[in-house]
This record gives C-alpha cells, structure tokens and sequence, in this order.
C-alpha cells in the first residue's frame, strides 16, 4: 500500500527491514543500545560489529529519544536507533513516548539529510503496545511530519508480518 503526502510517499510493506536499500533504518532499540532480541538482534547481526562499535561509544539512549550510526555491512547506510516505551496499560505515557520514538527518528534523519528511512513497527513486539493502537500513533506521527516542510521522500512500516502489516493498513485509512 502506498499513498502521496505532499512530495513525499508513504508505503507500508510486509518484509525484513534489515534487506532495505532506504537510506536509513529505525532501530527498536533498548536502552543500552548493545543489542537485544526481535528486530534489534536482527539489526546487530546483519550489520556486524561496526553497529555495536558505535553504539558503545554512545553509551545508551533514553526512551523516546533517537540517535544514529553507521548500518554496518547492510544496504542502508545509517542505522536510526530509538526506545519504544514498554507497555504497561497506557497509564504511564507509552503514547507520547512513542509519538515521540517516530518524530524524533525523522529529526535525525533530517539533520543528517537523509531523504528516505524505513521503520519497523516500533514496541509492539516484546514490548507488548497493542499494535492497533501503535499504528495509529506512527501513521498519525509520520503524516503529520511529512505535511510540515520536510526533505524525506519516502517512509517504508517494513512491517513483520500479516497481522501486523493488516493493522498498519486498516490504521492508514483511518488517519
């Protein structure tokens, strides 16, 4: 699925992020930066050791924020890491804190000049945010930025698999 927002395009697709050739991938990062399970372990493993090189050196991020590195031996060449909120009932701030995951991985990408970048479907893995709910949050989030005076050509949700890709997809015409 695909859609125009002013000069920019927005796609929704069932894949690996890891085998993007978007300029630059979103990382659902953890706090430490060193690494994890899901798309995080499969990100740390297709690029190689340069990822984690860096992000050593960077020392951690906190939820909500985002931060960048090389992506290492994958077709992207940057890595945009950021931590989901972990859900614990939408009582804690989980919705801003991942409002914020999307928006500030667009800044990053834009102060770095980035033009296209591909997300996953940020916390709705082992950090249990209802997926329905996520992908209100970053379609909402993405569209909004990509209506405001922008460089980023293309957004790819690189998304797991059906189930997810199907909320992604019934969120999109909600929006």
């Amino acid at each position: 699925m695909e859609v125009k927002i002013n000069n920019s395009t927005l796609k929704l697709i069932q894949g690996d992020i890891t085998k993007q050739s978007t300029e630059a991938i979103v990382n659902a990062a953890n706090t430490t930066l060193l690494g994890g399970g899901g798309v995080d372990g499969a990100i740390h493993r297709a690029g190689g050791p340069a990822i984690l090189e860096e992000c050593s050196k960077i020392g951690g991020c906190p939820t909500g924020e985002a931060v960048i590195t090389t992506a290492g031996k994958m077709k992207a060449k940057y890595v945009i890491h950021t931590v989901g909120p972990i859900w614990g009932g939408g009582k804690r701030g989980e919705d801003n804190l991942l409002t914020s995951c999307y928006k500030r991985s667009l800044e990053v990408a834009e102060e770095n000049k980035v033009k296209s970048i591909s997300f996953p479907s940020i916390s709705t893995g082992v950090y249990r945010f209802p997926v329905e709910r996520a992908s209100l949050i970053a379609l909402k989030t993405v569209i909004s930025y990509l209506k405001g005076d922008t460089n980023i050509q293309e957004v790819v949700f690189v998304l797991f698999d059906s189930n997810t890709e199907n909320a992604y997809k019934r969120s999109l015409t909600t929006v």
